[in-house]
């Protein structure tokens, strides 16, 4: 089961942003293209030397825009969540991935 944060404005989030350090190399296309602005890069370099695109931990709609706009393969995986009404608990689907 997966807690969904409470954004600034009190709602929900309805998805999950995960970063691959590792593959991405930090160009931005991604926080640009996020309507909600839930990306920023971080302040530490990767091991290539890149700052890489890091997820504010809150904000994120689950679109999947930034994970389009990423020339990356692998780099960005939006976990969408869905909520079960009768049990009341939320769990991640995917919703974009490579």
């Amino acid at each position: 089961m997966v807690n969904a944060n409470v954004t600034s404005t009190g709602k929900r989030d309805r998805g999950l942003l995960r970063v691959d350090g590792n593959e991405c190399k930090g160009c931005g296309l991604c926080i640009e293209a996020c309507p909600p602005k839930a990306i920023h890069l971080s302040d530490g370099l990767n091991h290539y030397g890149y700052r890489t695109a890091t997820y504010n931990g809150s904000g994120c709609t689950g679109c999947g825009i930034c994970f389009l706009a990423c020339p990356e393969p692998g780099a960005i995986t939006v976990l969408r969540l869905r909520r079960d009404v009768a049990v009341q608990q939320e769990e991640a689907v995917a919703c974009a991935s490579n």
